[in-house]
């Protein structure tokens, strides 16, 4: 148990101390392998946040999107998919910059800006976040409304653990889909249907 008398006794030594915000060139600048192993990272406002990498699970179903966006989407000349945490400038002072797991971008939005750093600075208008084991419901649901802040259209977050997908858009709107429900986005990529089973199949 924490001993109140002493954690009162240091915190007069962090009094006054306000954290040095991180940008955009610092988060690219970092190590993505440490002796310990793997090491990923993203920027929430300013505040380096660490990443485990994703398990099998994860990977699957982040492979599943980004095929059918690169096929149904890409493939169709509907606009470009990116995928494998593609590093996105959310906001600038403080920065903040995502991995996403899978985006899609459509022609209106081209031709694709890029930071100097080489992250996205183009917004996609479809965002998709797969929830690993280590990640809140609610963690996941405060990215959605920083990539719909900064102007994504429709962020879907995919659950394994659920078994679902919570669609979000622009204008406060919400949506679970179960397994058995198809995966649609007709403004943004016509004919693009998705089983939910099959977004999930490992």
């Amino acid at each position: 148990m924490s001993n109140p008398v002493a954690l009162a006794g240091v915190a007069h030594l962090y009094q006054g101390y306000e954290p040095k915000l991180l940008t955009a060139a610092d988060l690219a600048a970092l190590p993505s392998a440490l002796p310990s192993g793997t090491v990923l990272y993203e920027l929430h406002h300013g505040v380096l946040v660490t990443l485990p990498p994703p398990g099998d699970i994860h990977g699957a179903v982040e492979s599943n999107l980004a095929t059918e966006l690169k096929f149904q989407g890409e493939r169709q000349g509907h606009g470009k998919a990116r995928s494998g945490g593609v590093g996105i400038v959310l906001a600038r002072n403080p920065d903040c910059v995502y991995g996403a797991d899978a985006v899609f971008i459509t022609n209106a939005r081209l031709p694709i800006r890029r930071s100097p750093e080489g992250y996205l600075e183009t917004i996609p208008e479809l965002v998709v976040e797969v929830r690993s084991k280590n990640d809140t419901l609610a963690a996941l649901e405060r990215k959605a409304q920083d990539y719909l802040q900064a102007s994504a259209v429709v962020v879907w977050v995919i659950d394994p653990i659920n078994r679902n997908v919570v669609e979000y858009r622009q204008g406060g709107t919400t949506r679970t889909y179960a397994e058995n429900d198809t995966l649609i986005v007709p403004d943004l990529i016509p004919g693009f249907a998705l089983l939910v089973s099959e977004a999930l199949r490992e």
